[in-house]
């Protein structure tokens, strides 16, 4: 696939500086790991906040943060906040393949997902990619695990990785520390660790 993709980030990737890891290479705040970065390091050529139909859990366990990883479900009520990027279809194949620990370099033909709405790219945790909408003619693509929460081995994201996902809700939507906390509490995995309360220590913290 040539072209333009808006790739909808709904997890960490909602901070400019730890997306930047993915499209320059580099290790995020926090993180344990280094990331080679895309073949293009172009920033994001656009950028905008938004919020897609369903929600955030959080389930299995993250080699770069520990606890629970994000995970895109449509199917769980209420809404997912987002921040879209727009990068070419090669730089959102790269980020893929970093966030899947493989090499950088193939191209991806993502017309099933762009037809259909989605598409399963393989077996791995990021490896299904959905169509949330189209801007400007674009599509709007994220990606997220085959299985939605009700399947999921629910985990307790770590304190690292809120931080992080806090500073990219305050980044992108200007959400101040106490409704990203009620937002990130309220997610399956997380409220079984996390009360509103203690996110929103770690958040002004």
């Amino acid at each position: 696939m040539r072209g333009e993709v808006w790739y909808v980030a709904y997890g960490s990737n909602l901070a400019a500086e730890r997306f930047r890891c993915y499209l320059a290479g580099g290790r995020p705040d926090g993180g344990a790991r280094h990331y080679t970065g895309c073949r293009d390091a172009t920033p994001a050529r656009a950028e905008r906040p938004m919020t897609l139909p369903g929600g955030v859990y959080f389930a299995h366990t993250s080699l770069t943060w520990g606890g629970g990883m994000a995970f895109y479900d449509p199917e769980l009520p209420g809404r997912a906040a987002a921040r879209a990027y727009l990068l070419s279809a090669g730089q959102f194949a790269d980020v893929i393949s970093q966030e899947m620990r493989r090499a950088v370099g193939t191209d991806l033909d993502l017309s099933e997902a762009v037809r259909t709405g989605r598409q399963r790219l393989g077996p791995g945790r990021y490896e299904t990619i959905v169509k949330v909408g189209e801007g400007g003619g674009v599509p709007m693509l994220t990606f997220t695990a085959p299985h939605g929460a009700a399947d999921a081995e629910l985990n307790a994201p770590s304190a690292p990785y809120l931080r992080m996902l806090g500073r990219g809700l305050r980044e992108s939507h200007g959400w101040p520390a106490e409704r990203a906390a009620r937002y990130l509490a309220s997610c399956p995995g997380a409220r079984d660790g996390w009360t509103p309360e203690a996110v929103a220590g770690l958040l002004r913290g």
